[in-house]
């Protein structure tokens, strides 16, 4: 069946998804790590994870018969823009810290001391009465990822020669899994 221009534009739904539209929470924090209400804010930049499930060859009369294997999760990064009171980037610090101390070997022994959630919603824009675009936003799919926590964070490259940016940094956190969430309802966020 030929396809027209036409047909193209009635399934691209609301312009299309939009990579710049998202928010990004953590929830049940390690006691003692604080991340304020700037986080959304200031999570520059995250994914909506990856989906993996692996193979498994299995040998026959000289043939490989694939059948599926184990879900398996990538590693989850998200990038911040550092602010001056290095706010977010102390409480990532302090949630390592927690995990395993600087000087020794010494650290939390029980992943439920120091395990997260956290979710990542895409954004698109609402629809107002009478067709135009108004400046709320709805979440169009939201993605829970259970009991996260930092094992990197990026270094912050200081130097003379760099005058016109502001620092910033990644976390790369572990998964132990993930699942969407139905994503229906307004965010709290303003279209800009």
């Amino acid at each position: 069946m030929a396809h027209t221009l036409s047909d193209f534009k009635a399934a691209l739904r609301g312009g299309g998804a939009r990579p710049n539209l998202f928010e990004v929470t953590l929830t049940s924090l390690p006691s003692g790590v604080e991340v304020t209400e700037n986080f959304s804010l200031l999570c520059k930049a995250a994914a909506l994870p990856a989906s993996n499930v692996s193979p498994i060859d299995v040998p026959f009369r000289g043939r490989t018969f694939k059948v599926a294997g184990d879900r398996t999760y990538d590693p989850w990064t998200i990038t911040v823009i550092n602010d001056t009171g290095f706010e977010i980037r102390k409480a990532m610090e302090k949630w390592m810290q927690i995990i395993a101390q600087y000087g020794d070997a010494s650290g939390a022994t029980d992943p439920n001391s120091y395990m997260a959630t956290a979710e990542v919603k895409q954004l698109t824009r609402k629809e107002s009465s009478g067709g135009a675009t108004g400046n709320s936003l709805d979440t169009a799919a939201t993605y829970k990822f259970v009991d996260v926590f930092p094992t990197a964070i990026s270094q912050i490259d200081l130097s003379f020669d760099t005058a016109d940016t502001i620092e910033e940094f990644t976390v790369e956190f572990q998964v132990q899994y993930w699942e969407p969430t139905n994503g229906s309802g307004t965010a709290s966020g303003n279209a800009t």
